[in-house]
């Protein structure tokens, strides 16, 4: 059963973050809309691209009042070793702009639905919150193609909009600046008529 429309699932994780543990409850984040990003390993080969990617548009998100977790079933303490192992040798070079969560007991990624039984690890699982804890959007990968820090920017703007717009719903590729559609017939047609 899909969790988009119902309420994200909370959780309460010890974290890594800019040299501290802490821990991380995600009902604490009401009023922000929130991105989880679920990965297999640390010291692992696709995770450190899509982790770095996302870290380098953390400000991005945050100007959109998103707070972005990355979550593995690694112990806090290795994520402190990969977050401090220099790029060279496999390692995320120093700083991250958002905390990384520990999920040892693999219980989020079961409520999440995406452990895989037989590895042990989470599936490449991006969920999107908005503010009042409801599951807007998630996308799920194998553990081979990493997900695109673009299209998570796109759809992020998207329902941002639509929360904001009452009655409009956006297209198909919809981006920030393109034309919204009213959510009826008349504005179906109206929409298709002039694309």
């Amino acid at each position: 059963m899909s969790l988009v429309g119902n309420r994200a699932p909370d959780f309460e994780l010890e974290g890594y973050f800019k040299g501290q543990f802490e821990k991380y409850k995600l009902s604490d984040y009401r009023g922000k809309w929130v991105i989880l990003l679920f990965y297999p390993l640390d010291f692992t080969f696709v995770c450190p691209t899509e982790v770095l990617n996302f870290s380098g548009a953390a400000e991005q998100f945050t100007k959109l009042n998103c707070q972005i977790f990355g979550i593995s079933v690694d112990s806090v303490y290795v994520h402190k070793a990969w977050v401090e192992t220099k790029r060279e040798d496999g390692g995320l070079g120093g700083d991250l702009n958002y905390p990384l969560l520990s999920d040892l007991n693999k219980v989020t990624a079961r409520d999440y639905d995406i452990l895989m039984g037989n590895e042990g690890v989470a599936l490449r699982g991006l969920f999107l919150i908005n503010r009042e804890g409801v599951m807007m959007h998630s996308t799920i990968n194998s553990l081979s193609v990493g997900r695109s820090v673009t299209e998570a920017m796109r759809v992020l703007k998207a329902f941002q909009f639509v929360s904001m717009h009452e009655g409009h719903v956006c297209p198909a590729d919809w981006e920030e600046g393109k034309d919204s559609m009213i959510a009826n017939s008349d504005g179906m047609k109206k929409y298709l008529s002039n694309h």
